[in-house]
């Protein structure tokens, strides 16, 4: 699989200076963290999930949560076990293709191995499982569960944690609950695979919704978690690791507030004026705005509850050309030793040592999702994917 493949070799040429990598379920875990762009999360008791994984994934999605946990009834889980077992079942023997990276999210960690034992054959499709409400506490069992699950199975599994329980958000208890979640994460740091928010939850604790005129950022208390959360576990000095953004919950929008958010003028160049009114109709304006704040903030992909959140995600994720000629120039051999230099597009400074670490995330990115073209911004991404 490779992100933007949905789209026609010829008009990727056009759009990309470096046109995205191919990968699959087995290629190393640093490049899959780094590759799961928009995660969409479906019910696993829908009667057409094996369905709905391939119309997805050939429309580009690569990473999907099938889940038993907040998204159905307490009383419907039997029903979305089974259900999961045999759409998989049925999955796995009609198709060839690549199928997007699939995670189940459990209620239990007595539901990971049982699952893996129902799957059979159909196990192979599975590249994990997402663990909720996790904290050392009740994470633990989790990971020891999907340990056990993968030598049972000799399929690698991984683990993404959600952080989302109140022991998170509460500042009295906030630190202790971090250190205990990064001991637990380092412990088995080879099969976490990415830590998720749970920006939903945190909100529940005070009796909040943010609305679609705003972000995540303009919840303050939200906002404060995440800057803990990527202060304590998301370092660039090797202890990290991924975290990805929160959920946008809205996909159309009755009535607006505030003026949108999205400036004309891109869209004008673009000759793509019906496009910028779409989006702001679907509430994609706000969407647009917190994957920018996402990635400011050190957060790369997202968890997505409707397909058309897909798309944006993954033009956003793109590299620009100019930040691929700033992070080329940073990493040359030649600037080893430090230093500063004006950018070749002679707008900035770059500054060697300090610059180095978002210059190497930089560069997987481009890997991963392709470097632009010069003349060309998410706007045509956008407008390219939604043609296709």
């Amino acid at each position: 699989m490779r992100h933007f493949g949905q789209i026609a070799p010829d008009v990727r040429k056009r759009l990309f200076h470096q046109e995205p990598c191919s990968f699959t379920a087995d290629s190393p875990a640093r490049l899959l963290s780094a590759a799961l762009g928009a995660t969409l999360y479906s019910p696993a008791t829908r009667p057409s999930l094996a369905d709905d994984i391939l119309k997805q994934g050939a429309r580009g999605l690569v990473s999907m949560v099938l889940c038993l946990e907040d998204s159905i009834d307490d009383a419907d889980v039997p029903v979305g076990e089974a259900n999961l077992v045999r759409q998989l079942t049925d999955l796995e023997k009609r198709s060839d293709d690549d199928v997007p990276l699939l995670f189940v999210r459990v209620r239990t960690p007595e539901q990971i191995p049982d699952l893996v034992r129902r799957l059979g054959p159909a196990v192979r499709l599975l590249s994990g499982f997402v663990l909720p409400k996790f904290t050392e506490e009740r994470g633990v069992p989790f990971l020891e569960a999907l340990a056990a699950a993968e030598a049972a199975s000799g399929r690698r599994l991984f683990a993404m944690p959600v952080l989302e329980s109140p022991d998170l958000l509460y500042r009295e208890s906030r630190v202790q609950t971090l250190e205990g979640i990064f001991r637990a994460v380092d412990k088995y740091r080879d099969r976490v695979l990415a830590l998720r928010l749970g920006v939903t939850d945190f909100c529940s604790s005070y009796g909040l919704r943010r609305g679609p005129d705003m972000t995540a950022y303009d919840v303050q208390i939200v906002a404060s978690v995440i800057a803990d959360v990527v202060n304590m576990l998301a370092r660039a000095d090797g202890t990290g690791f991924t975290v990805t953004g929160p959920v946008w919950e809205y996909f159309r929008v009755q009535e607006r507030m505030f003026k949108p958010q999205l400036r004309q003028s891109p869209f004008l160049e673009g000759q793509a004026v019906e496009l910028r009114q779409k989006l702001i109709e679907h509430s994609m304006d706000g969407l647009l705005r917190e994957i920018s704040l996402d990635r400011a903030n050190g957060l790369l992909g997202k968890t997505c509850i409707h397909p058309s959140h897909v798309l944006p995600v993954h033009a956003l994720s793109v590299v620009s050309h100019e930040e691929f000629s700033d992070a080329q120039d940073i990493l040359r051999p030649e600037r080893c030793g430090g230093g500063v230099m004006r950018s070749a597009y002679t707008n900035k400074m770059n500054e060697v040592k300090p610059h180095r670490a978002w210059a190497e995330r930089t560069l997987l990115r481009a890997e991963i999702f392709g470097v632009a073209n010069e003349d060309i911004g998410f706007v045509e991404l956008l407008a390219a994917g939604l043609a296709d």
